[in-house]
């Protein structure tokens, strides 16, 4: 294989690994949160705010996988 595809392959790779893996820990913790807040709907101002603070986190993951992605050369 040539430098270049071996390049491309590292980036795409780099995105659908970076990207999969956060989306299925937002998708687990608004489920879970979602099903607290049903459970106990008193607690969902108590609950909401950790939890996009949750998916924040989730989701600088993947950006970083995007800087990455745009550092490899």
């Amino acid at each position: 294989m040539e430098h270049e595809s071996i390049v491309v392959l590292a980036k795409g790779l780099t995105m659908a690994i970076g990207g999969f893996a956060p989306a299925l820990a937002i998708g687990s913790l608004v489920a879970k949160a979602m099903e607290a807040i049903g459970r106990n709907p008193e607690a969902s101002d108590k609950l909401f705010v950790p939890m996009l603070l949750g998916a924040a986190f989730a989701e600088a993951i993947a950006i970083y996988a995007l800087v990455v992605v745009f550092t490899l050369k």
